[in-house]
């Protein structure tokens, strides 16, 4: 691709690329995608057209994730597409805004919330601080607020909303959504809620471990295998001693999956079933019922057979005693063909 020279020769000419993109969408980029955006950027200073293809060899990525990196640009607002190509957005611009709101002038609404918004401003300038190095930028001071008026964070479990995520290097804006929506689910608001959530978490991943264990999972368990415990669990309100009585009960079957482990659970809970006691009572009731419906059948089957026997018995004497003649007869005629055979052989010597 060839490119002309502007008034700088491309030698000394930069290509300059605002802040804003490093505090606001640098994490959120993966590796191909950052190297799509940056080349764009340089490129748009020529205004010059460029094929897919080219771009592909150019960069060395392949035509797929070139499309791919081009739609997830466009997603996060970072290009728009037209007719003709795409245009850079102007993050300066774009950001300013969606920060800006004109000021109507104070209402009571506001006046009231003046003392809160000035302990979340503390809040903010701390996560500011402690987590962006103070640089953070500007758009997640919306977000910030946005997310206590939806969720109802007080200030200490927005702090640790951030310290949560920035502890496992995923700070941004989509993970803590995640995060916080998870949070908002169970009802989280206070510190004393989350601190609530921890220990219920925590009792959830230990008995993860233990079910795998008694399962021979050595390799962890799969995402839809925890979803079966969580539901066991957190919507039907089961604790290990009860699953523990589905996993003895399945003992005897060679390749064990979850989804008959959660028909069997799935039905004690259709049965409003409780308790362990509760459950062993219709196991027991269930294996009553087997066993009389068994020997019922048993019966049943014993009664036929004997009366099969008798029927076959009666068949047979009423064929022999139809007609005793046919008998005598028979006889009859078995003599009078020996007595012939010897009067043959006699005519012959």
């Amino acid at each position: 691709m060839k490119l002309e020279q502007t008034e700088k020769a491309l030698l000394f000419s930069e290509t300059t690329i605002p802040d804003i993109f490093f505090s606001e969408h640098l994490s959120q980029l993966p590796g191909d995608y950052l190297k799509i955006y940056m080349y764009l950027i340089f490129l748009s200073k020529y205004g010059k057209d460029v094929k897919l293809n080219d771009l592909s060899k150019k960069l060395n990525i392949p035509l797929k994730s070139i499309n791919d990196g081009l739609a997830f640009l466009e997603e996060n607002n970072l290009i728009t597409k037209k007719t003709t190509g795409y245009i850079i957005v102007n993050l300066q611009e774009t950001t300013l805004h969606n920060l800006y709101t004109p000021n109507l002038g104070l209402t009571k609404e506001k006046l009231a919330q003046n003392s809160k918004n000035k302990s979340r401003t503390k809040v903010i300038e701390h996560i500011n601080n402690m987590y962006f190095q103070g640089i953070m930028g500007p758009s997640w001071y919306n977000d910030i607020d946005i997310w206590f008026t939806k969720y109802g964070f007080d200030e200490q479990v927005m702090i640790a909303l951030f310290d949560y995520c920035y502890k496992r290097s995923a700070l941004h804006r989509n993970y803590i959504q995640t995060v916080a929506e998870a949070w908002a689910n169970n009802k989280v608001k206070t510190w004393s809620d989350l601190d609530k959530y921890y220990e219920k978490q925590e009792n959830l991943n230990k008995l993860k471990k233990s079910i795998a264990k008694k399962l021979g999972k050595h390799n962890g368990l799969t995402q839809y295998e925890e979803a079966y415990i969580e539901n066991w669990v957190l919507n039907y309100g089961y604790k290990m001693d009860i699953i523990e009585i589905a996993l003895k009960r399945s003992t005897y079957k060679q390749n064990i999956t979850f989804e008959y482990l959660n028909n069997i659970i799935s039905n004690w809970h259709e049965r409003n079933l409780k308790t362990p006691e509760e459950i062993n009572a219709f196991i027991e009731q269930r294996k009553t019922q087997e066993k009389n419906a068994k020997e019922l059948q048993n019966k049943i089957n014993k009664t036929n057979y004997e009366q099969r026997k008798y029927e076959n018995l009666d068949f047979l004497y009423a064929n022999n005693m139809a007609n005793p003649l046919d008998n005598i007869i028979v006889k009859q005629n078995s003599t009078s063909n020996i007595a012939i055979n010897n009067k043959e052989v006699r005519n012959v010597k």
